[in-house]
């Protein structure tokens, strides 16, 4: 098993910054990937970021050059710094764990442990 708790969530006004981590602890070598997901009011749970255990680094394109993915694998953490933060940027924020051998991104991208969620709001 493998435990993800996120952080850093809040209100920013637009155009702010906010640093999300994600804590992974228990079976961690069984990991390959960390992603962060969102989920707005209303809309789909789409996979924005993701990072392997080689530090490759992989976004949604509509999200490149103001969201960066990073990851201190001596504190098990995985971040993801958002820049020139958008209203619509507001959901909650979910960091998920992928097993070894299996897809990290794109639209068939499986994780399998999942963090409680962070609530990002971006204010107009």
């Amino acid at each position: 098993q493998v435990q993800l708790v996120e952080s850093g969530g809040g209100l920013v006004q637009a155009g702010g910054s906010l640093r999300l981590s994600c804590a992974a602890s228990g079976s961690i070598f069984s990991i390959n990937a960390i992603g962060w997901y969102r989920q707005a009011p209303g809309k789909q749970r789409e996979l924005v970021a993701a990072i392997n255990s080689a530090g490759i680094p992989n976004y949604v394109d509509s999200l490149k050059g103001r969201f960066t993915i990073s990851r201190d694998n001596a504190k098990n953490t995985v971040y993801l710094q958002m820049n020139s933060l958008k209203p619509e940027d507001t959901a909650v924020y979910y960091c998920a764990a992928n097993k070894a051998g299996s897809i990290w991104f794109g639209p068939l991208g499986k994780y399998d442990y999942w963090g409680q969620g962070t609530q990002v709001t971006v204010s107009s």
